[in-house]
């Protein structure tokens, strides 16, 4: 038994991410990189360490591999701590029986003995593949002080947005009266975050509830919120009000990339009262040519640019060649644009090559705005000397020279 917490954080960070397509063939989604220097997960953990949380099961299972080595002890976030920290868990075998997570509910489910280990009062259920800074310790005093069941962070969205989410219809003091699943006509515009504190004693038993009932998908939205609203639980929603950001698709993940540009676009890194926490990579500084132009741009570490580039995001490492251009683009660590190359309104993946004269990517006013789209190089893909990879285009493998 370890020394008592009041609440447990459990980080679901086993997703294959398959709309990101290219980009999480190699990792989970939670393990790719984000703004220059970090890569998903952090927000979640930063935020957990920032909100006094120091207990975090992260449960893994799609190419794990990466994420890992990237958690490591938790140092970088300050959770490797002697007792709490952070804890990699992913699925194991129990007696003769072993099984891949079926859903996000079991997946806590096959967890219980981690958290009955802090016999915790509550237990904060999160996702690794969100953008946004929050203090959860706010939504667990709301969740104390309303002596609810449980706390669902929702966010208010557009009313034509509605209909993609899990929709929360509530009463006037906040209290959860109805749950929707992405529902055709929205009765409002109360979108849930995938974010929730529960009284551990009562998930508890609803999650085995829940694994008893062969008819259960498993999951949090779809089975065991319906059950708790079914049995006149106390659900209440705790109203989020800043930036966030699914970042499960290639256009979102290239939205909120840009939005690091933008300065009323609410994503703010460079606020010392809550810091997102990243492990540095030990570059050297960057390093910009006699005769190379830089504009409205994120460097990190690393970098060499030789060429031009302007409104794009650079993870450490990346070279810009001689008379490159780079423009509206997210070029991951390791990335090297040749001489010569073009890269617009593109995400260019680790160690990926655009060689010399390549084009890849392009502008919405370069056609029809309908049929454009962000161009993808995967990780340690080769686009050929003079090959073109044209807007909405995804390289999944080496494109051969035509020069």
């Amino acid at each position: 038994m370890y020394r008592k917490k009041e609440c447990v954080a459990m980080l679901l960070a086993g997703g294959q991410g398959s709309r990101l397509y290219v980009l999480t063939k190699k990792v989970a989604k939670p393990a790719v990189p984000f703004g220059g220097k970090y890569r998903i997960i952090d927000f979640p953990l930063s935020n957990c360490v920032n909100s006094g949380i120091d207990t975090v099961g992260v449960l893994t299972q799609y190419e794990p591999h990466v994420l890992n080595a990237y958690i490591g002890s938790g140092q970088t976030w300050d959770l490797d701590r002697l007792r709490g920290g952070v804890y990699v868990l992913p699925p194991y075998q129990k007696g003769k029986t072993s099984e891949w997570y079926k859903g996000t509910a079991n997946a806590i489910y096959q967890n219980i003995q981690f958290i009955d280990d802090y016999d915790p009062e509550y237990v904060l259920i999160l996702s690794g593949d969100h953008i946004y800074k929050m203090n959860y310790n706010k939504m667990l005093q709301q969740h104390k002080e309303t002596g609810a069941d449980a706390t669902i962070a929702v966010l208010d969205v557009p009313l034509a947005e509605a209909s993609r989410f899990g929709i929360m219809n509530c009463k006037p003091d906040g209290t959860i009266y109805e749950f929707e699943e992405k529902p055709k006509n929205p009765k409002s515009t109360l979108a849930s975050m995938g974010i929730y504190i529960f009284s551990w004693k009562k998930l508890r038993q609803y999650l085995i509830n829940d694994e008893e009932n062969s008819k259960s998908s498993n999951d949090f939205g779809k089975d065991i919120i319906p059950a708790m609203l079914g049995n006149g639980e106390k659900l209440v929603s705790y109203r989020f009000e800043g930036y966030w950001k699914d970042v499960g698709t290639i256009e979102s993940l290239w939205e909120a990339n840009m939005d690091l540009l933008s300065p009323n676009s609410g994503l703010n890194l460079s606020d010392d009262s809550w810091k997102i926490y990243g492990r540095t990579t030990g570059s050297p500084p960057h390093f910009t040519a006699k005769g190379a132009s830089v504009k409205h741009t994120l460097l990190s570490e690393g970098c060499e640019i030789a060429g031009d580039v302007s409104e794009s995001v650079l993870f450490s490492d990346v070279k810009i060649g001689k008379g490159a251009k780079v423009e509206y683009s997210i070029l991951m660590p390791g990335a090297v644009i040749e001489d010569g190359a073009t890269v617009r309104y593109s995400i260019v993946a680790e160690n990926a090559v655009i060689a010399k004269d390549a084009v890849v990517g392009g502008s919405p006013a370069d056609g029809d705005v309908d049929k454009w789209g962000v161009a993808v190089v995967a990780e340690g893909v080769r686009i050929g000397r003079g090959a073109t990879l044209a807007a909405k285009e995804m390289a999944d493998e080496d494109l051969p020279d035509v020069k």
